[in-house]
């Protein structure tokens, strides 16, 4: 009897595997992207094919100078099963872009005198309590929280689980990151001597953007960097004037990740349809990492101002030295650099260089969204890529985009 019961199993994963492979090899591929672009038809042509297959459903390409917008389209559906059209005014998650306006942020309040990049972050936090490698590591400092320095390790998955539901309260950053720092107070490697993403030390730096300004990481945000630039279809909450131009999150039923998925963000699936599951709102408990919502043109706004050294028409923002300091200073080897690569991490920005000079980049990724932000500092560009998948490989659209004479 345990015979039978043992041969029955193994024909039964036999047929479940041959089903899996059956898949994977007869399942549709996504369209291939080209080597090259003559022209933005050439470009548009190849997103239209992407965004027909399904991957992702909708996206959101707009391309910024000096003087303004020089390109934007919407690509696809913002929530397909709601018949909502994606364009340059979608509203998505921008998940990990949001550390280029908290780095932004503490520029600013170094102008203002209230901090300086070289100070330790207990000065700010007496909470802030960590178990250094050596007696002689260096003092963990706001610059090594801004390029990733520290040595703090990443939450890991974790983070997919500080998330709430629409309704329900908004935590207090401050309290948030003082009550998860002892999980992660073991330190990976001498502080200053290279960098490994992490989110937590951008936890930490909204807790000291709280500390030094007496109010939420979020009003601080909202007042010093949304507002005077303008940015009225973004916040850390879906507002009114954002609502009808709201993306909904999606992911691919057929994936390698989708058996995990109702156990990430089960609570979050709000339905399936075509070869997508759709989610609702999701907020992240942790919002300095990848607290905020908005769109592809909004965020151009703050491209725009960056490429312009500060300034976004009669408005300054940052201070010429703020932006040449997150540009070409404080460049971190990253702990695994890429052989043959020039990688490094700066302050928010990602660094790279191709035969034209510096390439600064920030990508996000979270439940449902894909986005990716990108400026040639040398050809006063910028390049904002938001998508409502997960699987949208969306530097690789950049740098097609980029290869154009805009």
């Amino acid at each position: 009897m345990k015979f039978r019961r043992k041969k029955s199993w193994l024909i039964t994963l036999i047929v479940i595997s041959t089903i899996i492979l059956g898949l994977v090899i007869f399942w549709p591929k996504a369209p291939q992207i080209p080597q090259v672009v003559n022209d933005i038809e050439d470009l548009e042509l190849y997103l239209e094919e992407l965004v027909d297959f399904g991957t992702p459903p909708g996206m959101s390409l707009v391309v910024v100078n000096k003087e303004g917008i020089v390109y934007e389209k919407g690509f696809g559906w913002a929530d397909n099963p709601q018949m909502r059209k994606a364009s340059s005014e979608t509203v998505y998650h921008w998940w990990s872009i949001t550390k280029i306006a908290t780095a932004m942020a503490i520029m600013q309040l170094q102008e203002e005198g209230k901090l300086h990049l070289d100070d330790s972050v207990t000065q700010y936090l007496p909470f802030f309590d960590v178990n250094y490698p050596s007696l002689t590591s260096q003092t963990i400092s706001i610059r090594m929280l801004l390029n990733h320095s520290s040595g703090i390790p990443d939450a890991g998955l974790k983070i997919m689980k500080w998330v709430h539901h629409e309704g329900e309260a908004h935590l207090n950053q401050s309290s948030m990151v003082e009550e998860v720092l002892p999980d992660f107070s073991e330190l990976a490697f001498e502080p200053g001597t290279q960098s490994a993403y992490t989110n937590i030390g951008y936890m930490i730096l909204g807790a000291v953007i709280e500390k030094v300004t007496n109010q939420s990481y979020e009003d601080y945000i909202r007042q010093n960097i949304l507002q005077p630039l303008g940015m009225k279809q973004t916040d850390f909450v879906y507002t009114k004037e954002m609502e009808p131009f709201e993306a909904a999150g999606s992911h691919p039923l057929f994936d390698s990740w989708t058996p995990l998925v109702p156990f990430l963000a089960g609570s979050f699936i709000r339905e399936s349809s075509g070869n997508h599951m759709w989610f609702e709102r999701i907020y992240t408990d942790q919002t300095p990492p990848s607290g905020l919502i908005g769109s592809a043109r909004d965020a151009a706004l703050l491209v725009r101002a960056y490429v312009n050294k500060g300034m976004l028409d009669d408005v300054r923002f940052l201070s010429e030295e703020a932006v040449a300091l997150m540009t070409h200073e404080s460049h971190v080897k990253l702990a695994e650099d890429p052989e043959g690569y020039f990688v490094r991490q700066g302050i928010g920005w990602q660094i790279y260089k191709d035969d034209d000079g510096l390439i600064l980049e920030h990508t996000g990724g979270g439940i449902g969204f894909n986005t990716i932000m990108q400026i040639h500092p040398e050809k006063n560009l910028g390049f904002i890529l938001f998508a409502n998948d997960t699987k949208c490989e969306g530097w690789r659209i950049i740098q097609l985009a980029s290869s154009l004479n805009w």
